[in-house]
């Protein structure tokens, strides 16, 4: 494991002890780091990206209400990866159900601790939430001084590394660092009050 590696699984070790102990506002940081990621794993499966994008949105959910469970056994990114690929195949599953008789092996929901919690997430007020969330996300991008909206939207929706983002922006990586973490926190400045009002339990 190279130190990148470890330094991130620490970090976010660190932001899931933050919301596990009431910090909700550290899971959205959480949901910003990965939310290009899982949306591109659901979109293996559900090949829609507009449904892919909801579904990812709904696992992203199901891990905040399962993340008091989390102990640190495995990196964060690879509990939620699992999160991710059973919402999935359980999209695929109530998909099916109602336009033929497919079937998808859905058995590592185990990992839940209320497996009907897996039908019933499809909800107005999860919908709008969503919603909220991401036109919330969209208008602080859209407000960011221009080099840092730059690295933001080139490390979150094009998945590009530090270094490469160094070399396209003809900066050192240590500026980088600094304009994405300042325009996480300005996210999540934004978002506080949306996750804060018992509208993301």
């Amino acid at each position: 494991m190279n130190n990148y590696t470890k330094n991130t699984e620490q970090l976010d070790q660190e932001l899931v002890l933050r919301v596990q102990h009431g910090d909700k506002a550290a899971f959205d940081l959480l949901v910003i780091k990965y939310q290009h990621k899982i949306i591109q794993l659901v979109n293996r499966y559900v090949k829609d990206r507009n449904e892919a994008q909801d579904v990812a949105q709904e696992a992203f959910i199901k891990a905040y209400r399962a993340i008091g469970s989390f102990r640190g056994e495995a990196a964060f990114y690879t509990w939620l990866y699992r999160i991710a690929i059973n919402t999935a195949k359980n999209d695929l599953v109530s998909r099916s159900r109602r336009h033929s008789n497919y079937q998808v092996d859905i058995q590592e929901v185990e990992i839940y601790e209320n497996a009907p919690q897996l039908q019933d997430m499809d909800t107005p007020e999860t919908d709008l939430l969503n919603q909220e969330i991401l036109a919330t996300i969209k208008k602080t991008i859209e407000g960011l001084p221009e080099e840092m909206r730059v690295a933001i939207i080139l490390c979150e929706f094009d998945g590009l590394s530090y270094e490469a983002i160094a070399q396209a922006m003809n900066c050192p990586v240590g500026t980088v660092r600094s304009r994405i973490f300042r325009a996480r926190e300005a996210i999540d400045n934004e978002l506080t009050p949306l996750l804060t009002h018992g509208n993301f339990q």
